[in-house]
């Protein structure tokens, strides 16, 4: 394990041009102090856990101090935000610190957000909240316990500094992990500026530094745009199966490895609703729930785009058209596994069709229901009190039943076995926006980090039962339910 001085640079992204970034040090937050260290994410770049305890800790994470061996710069992109082109984007409030490699061979950015302006900030203050570093650091670890792919976060930095949203609030730092920050976005400005040579430049670097097994490929362009509609695929199948809404899905928030990027609004699903919008700035409802899987696609196209140069037009639409089968595939292969079917059979679609109409027909939590359902027994007349007492009209959840017990049987499926593989596949626990919000108020209010920590814990393991910690599987009470998230969150 190393010490912050120790810690091993490898700044590729910092040798290709300038055009491609703006060369900047981080705006010191004054007076800082250290909120949160994951210990998890400390490990991924061999970091000594101790190093938390030194003063200089808070000081290279609130930007009072440069690392050695870091070269600070803000990334440029561009973007499509709610369907429309916006020319330049880029790192308006993080600095991207520079690119660590752990003694495994693996890299990881090393991305401050809430570290002051850029050339890219648009006026704006470049500051990170404490409400908004709270989440993003608490759902990156919760996404990854799920298996799902994501950024991760190292330590939370705080300062009583004040920062105006939609009320005053304090300032704070996150430090974001992640394999690479590069996104549809950053390919998108080269290509509408014209510069093509850029675009393929771009596609080499990642190529070279992300998909290392294209490098010497003929068509590597096509490859590369295939591999990433395929991980687009399968990581929307994954957030549509746990339950889990970006909120704000533009291609400058689209990940170019396939991963979950940029914690805003987001909101797991409670009582569940296809068309669940869970960013109160989402007016048209353009990144609801329900909309994620063809917004993904839509993105996609954007990428394709910036390839004319490298791929022909027939090429992209061949790599386009693999999106719906491969999304299709994962998901029915997930929602396979939430039911606990062994097999595949074409009236399983019907079935869960049915099963998701009658769930939102009574408001029925998602999470809980998937969670029982492992208790469900296919024995003659055997009672599901605990699943049917959560529909308000249980003839309904009889009706699904029914056919369930048949599909079951059918496949001969045993019943301690299939509750074995859905306690390890369905969640007990998620990070509803409620209990992250709980953990803000004491956060902010008293300066009571217990809360943070304890979430912390529990989501680092959502498939085990924790005793005691029953109350953080319950649906939300009604306030929570009404919670106003924005793009400032």
């Amino acid at each position: 394990m190393r010490k912050l001085e120790e810690l091993q640079f490898d700044n590729t992204y910092a040798r290709l041009p300038p055009t491609f970034y703006s060369a900047v040090s981080p705006t010191p937050l004054p007076d800082p102090y250290l909120v949160s260290f994951n210990l998890a994410a400390a490990e991924l770049i061999d970091l000594d856990p101790r190093e938390r305890e030194r003063p200089e800790f808070v000081k290279y994470f609130s930007g009072q101090r440069t690392l050695p061996g870091a070269e600070p710069l803000a990334m440029l992109y561009a973007g499509h935000q709610f369907g429309s082109y916006v020319p330049q984007l880029g790192d308006g409030r993080a600095i991207l610190l520079g690119e660590v490699k752990n003694t495994r061979g693996e890299k990881w950015d090393l991305h401050l957000k809430g570290a002051g302006p850029t050339a890219y900030s648009r006026g704006f203050d470049g500051r990170a909240v404490l409400r908004s570093t709270i989440r993003e650091y608490l759902c990156g670890e919760a996404m990854h316990a799920l298996g799902i792919p994501t950024s991760r976060a190292l330590c939370i930095v705080g300062s009583d500094a004040p920062v105006r949203r939609e009320t005053i609030e304090t300032a704070a730092s996150l430090v974001r992990l992640c394999e690479s920050h590069v996104r549809f976005g950053t390919f998108e400005v080269f290509y509408y500026r014209g510069q093509h040579e850029h675009v393929r430049e771009l596609a080499d670097y990642v190529i070279a530094n992300h998909f290392t097994e294209l490098v010497d490929g003929e068509d590597k362009y096509q490859q590369f745009l295939l591999e990433v509609v395929r991980r687009t695929a399968r990581l929307i199948a994954e957030w549509q199966a746990v339950g889990f809404a970006h909120g704000v899905m533009n291609t400058d928030n689209m990940s170019i490895l396939g991963l979950t990027l940029d914690y805003g609004p987001f909101g797991f699903v409670d009582d569940y609703h296809a068309g669940f919008i869970c960013n109160h700035s989402d007016y048209s409802g353009r990144y609801a729930f329900d909309q994620q899987p063809a917004v993904g696609l839509w993105n996609l196209s954007r990428l394709a785009q910036t390839l004319v140069e490298l791929i022909t037009v027939e090429d992209a639409m061949a790599a386009l058209e693999i999106y719906q089968p491969a999304f299709a595939a994962h998901y029915g292969e997930l929602m396979r596994g939430k039911l606990g079917f062994a097999t595949e059979l074409d009236e399983d679609a019907e079935l869960l069709l049915s099963l998701l109409g009658a769930l939102e027909a009574n408001g029925v939590d998602y999470t809980n229901f998937f969670r029982r359902l492992g208790n469900f027994k296919t024995s003659e007349g055997a009672q599901h009190d605990q699943l049917r007492d959560m529909f308000i009209e249980p003839a309904a959840f009889d009706a699904w039943a029914a056919r369930y017990r048949v599909r079951l049987v059918a496949e001969g499926s045993d019943d301690a076995a299939r509750k074995n593989r859905l306690d390890n596949l369905n969640p007990k626990y998620v990070l509803r926006n409620y209990l992250a919000q709980n953990a803000i108020h004491a956060a902010i209010e008293q300066r009571d980090y217990t809360e943070l920590e304890r979430l912390l814990e529990l989501l680092r393991a959502p498939f085990t039962e924790q005793p005691g910690k029953d109350r953080y599987a319950e649906s939300p009470p009604d306030w929570g339910k009404r919670l106003a998230v924005s793009c400032s969150s």
